[in-house]
């Protein structure tokens, strides 16, 4: 992850977050040119190499987590 929030592969850069930026994060192919991204325990969604975009999980924190309140 870059420090502006970017992961470059395949000399591709996808952006991701500039919250994350300057983190590890884990990345696992799980078909052909698509990438599952993860941070700590958390699956965040996956990367399509074609497309160069993110899609995110709907809920990577689970259902038991609630929002800040």
């Amino acid at each position: 992850m870059t420090a502006c929030g970017r992961i470059c592969m395949h000399c591709k850069r996808i952006n991701v977050s500039t919250v994350l930026a300057g983190q590890r994060l884990g990345i696992k192919e799980v078909d052909d040119g698509i990438w599952l991204v993860s941070f700590m325990h958390y699956d965040l969604g996956y990367i399509d190499l074609e497309q160069r975009t993110l899609q995110p999980l709907d809920t990577p924190f689970g259902p038991g987590l609630s929002p800040m309140s």
